[in-house]
């Protein structure tokens, strides 16, 4: 069956990448590995013992030794078996708790590294994919640590000390025994390059799936009123069909493999007892001999065979792995290093509050620019509106100027300081954003404001409610600012979840704010307060506007106009009215006549 091919929605990391991420994580650790290591060594020789030592027994059986030869022999076997059972499960133990701390390692890099991600990047790819990485992924490294890894690495140790056993016994055997060598060669050679596109494939298929049900999920009210829900079904249909073919199609390649492996176990077994027939009969080797050699490579069926068949979970594990460190490596643009032609570059605090754009580009696709040699300067202290169409990159350079998004060539400074250079520790202290899109988190709704400063005392988080006008609301909840909120408390409005972000960023106290589109979707009745509390909320700070409503762009101090990536005008809302021919006195006339600006 051929798989079509699908490209990722996030990066994912080559195989050389993921590997070297490992082998790093694993440096960090000497000591571990090296215990590790040692005690599956010791745990597989063991294992070997037993098998050696019933060679020896059943020589001495066939030679008529009287019992007191048989008992030591019998003990032996008894405690190497003990011992080889103890080591086992020890050696199981550390195997899983070195995976787990890797794993663990990981996820909290990926978990860091996706709370940092610009939102742009998020939006772009959507929440699906990244939501199927830290679960479904991160789900299927923990199985394979936990229930594969461990039975691969001892498995792995056996198979060798086995090898070298058979070679002890007489090399014509270990040679023989030998031959499955070559064919279990050709059936992993055979398997690995066709298997591991498809388990990709699949993992890319499973985050497909689970982008088109979060969608459907988050936008099942508008689905509701558009009664689109076919559409939607079928979507999951389709998705979840082709994740069902695509693993569907994996089993039965791995089913072929199961035949190959089975296969290289006849050859080795059948040439052992052929060879050890032939040398017996010439008196060349003991029945014991023989014997011990045909067990040790039966015994080699179940690691070997744990081995080979456990590949379609490691494959699986490796796949999620390699999505997983995709993450890591997500570069949101340029690095800029200092020097005579980035003069900006040489500090980390910046002085005054004053916002400039210089010549900036960017594009989320090499054919398709967003932002087009944008220049922009914002005074110190006041406020400036972005109104334009959609797509005209408005979002795109507030995100720039947030320090969300690092351009593609130019820069954003505040107060001479590149964003991009500010210590990221402290760049909210100095810049914040708020966006239409307000997450109000479960807990109490004191818990939720201090977010923006832990530190905040209870006559600050009050006052900074008073300060956006949210104070009288806020005082009316049950518990008032002890009121539980978000999932399992109370449900906030929109307007009121726009409030509290507001509030929020009072608290924060930054010098620069960026609101994009903060109050544009609170609902028209609130739409009056909340441009009353952004205004409050941002007085003496330097703010960026992105108006969608053109009564917010015309309390600005000055208004830059996009199209198409770049500023076509820039003036006051009284300059601009007054070029009746102008992109924003055409916008204008349009938000006069229907009351919307849309």
């Amino acid at each position: 069956m051929t798989i079509p091919d699908v490209a990722p929605i996030l990066p994912v990391s080559r195989s050389r990448r993921t590997m070297a991420w490992m082998r790093a994580d694993l440096a960090r650790r000497p000591g571990t590995v090296v215990v590790t290591l040692l005690v599956g060594v010791i745990a597989a020789a063991a294992a070997v013992v037993p098998i050696y030592l019933l060679g020896v027994l059943v020589d001495r059986v066939r030679d008529d030794a009287d019992a007191g030869e048989i008992w030591p022999l019998a003990t032996a076997i008894g405690v190497a078996a003990l011992v080889a059972g103890v080591g086992t499960g020890f050696s199981t133990y550390l195997v899983t708790k070195l995976g787990e701390v890797l794993l663990a390692d990981l996820r909290e890099s990926v978990l860091r590294r996706a709370l940092t991600l610009p939102a742009t990047t998020i939006d772009e790819s959507g929440r699906g994919d990244l939501l199927s990485r830290v679960g479904a992924d991160v789900g299927a490294i923990g199985k394979a640590v936990s229930q594969v890894l461990p039975t691969v690495i001892n498995g792995a140790f056996l198979g060798v000390l086995s090898l070298v056993g058979m070679l002890g016994l007489d090399w014509r055997l270990g040679l023989v025994g030998a031959l499955a060598l070559p064919a279990y060669v050709v059936a992993v050679r055979w398997y690995l390059p066709r298997s591991a596109p498809m388990y990709r494939d699949e993992r890319v298929a499973i985050a497909a799936r689970g982008q088109v049900m979060v969608e459907s999920l988050q936008g099942l009210p508008t689905i509701d009123a558009y009664e689109r829900h076919d559409h939607h079904v079928d979507a999951i249909s389709t998705a979840s069909a082709r994740a069902r073919d695509i693993s569907i199609a994996v089993f039965a390649q791995f089913t072929r493999f199961s035949g190959r492996i089975n296969r290289a176990e006849f050859i080795g077994l059948a040439a052992i007892l052929i060879v050890g027939f032939a040398l017996v009969r010439e008196g060349e080797v003991t029945v014991g001999a023989v014997t011990a050699a045909a067990l040790l490579f039966q015994r080699l069926f179940n690691p070997v065979g744990t081995v080979m068949f456990s590949f379609d979970e490691v494959q699986a594990a490796g796949a999620s792995l390699s999505r997983l460190v995709g993450i890591l490596d997500i570069t949101t643009g340029p690095e800029t290093t200092p020097g005579p032609d980035n003069p900006e570059t040489t500090s980390s605090t910046p002085v005054g509050a004053e916002v400039e754009v210089r010549d900036v580009h960017h594009a989320y696709h090499p054919d398709r620019p967003v932002l087009r040699g944008v220049s922009l300067r914002i005074p110190e202290g006041t406020r400036t509106a972005l109104v334009g169409s959609t797509g005209a990159g408005k979002t795109t350079l507030a995100a720039v100027i947030a320090g969300m998004l690092t351009p593609g060539a130019g820069s954003a400074l505040i107060g001479g300081v590149a964003v991009t250079d500010i210590d990221p520790d402290r760049l909210r202290d100095h810049v914040a954003t708020v966006t239409q899109e307000v997450h109000v988190f479960a807990g109490p709704l004191i818990d939720d404001l201090r977010l923006a400063a832990p530190e905040a005392t209870r006559e600050r988080v009050l006052a900074a409610l008073g300060a956006v006008g949210a104070r009288d609301w806020v005082d009316a909840l049950p518990d008032g600012v002890d009121t539980r909120v978000g999932e399992g408390g109370l449900a906030l409005t929109a307007a009121q979840a726009q409030h509290i972000a507001l509030a929020r960023l009072v608290l924060r106290d930054p010098r620069v704010v960026v609101l994009d589109e903060a109050t544009a979707e609170a609902g028209s009745a609130s739409a009056r307060s909340l441009e009353d509390a952004a205004l409050a909320a941002t007085d003496g700070r330097t703010t960026l506007v992105v108006a969608h409503r053109l009564t917010q762009a015309a309390t600005a101090d000055a208004i830059a106009v996009m199209e198409h990536g770049q500023i076509v005008q820039f003036g006051s809302h009284t300059e601009l009215l007054a070029d009746d021919a102008g992109r924003y006195a055409q916008l204008w006339r349009a938000w006069e006549t229907d009351g919307t600006g849309r």
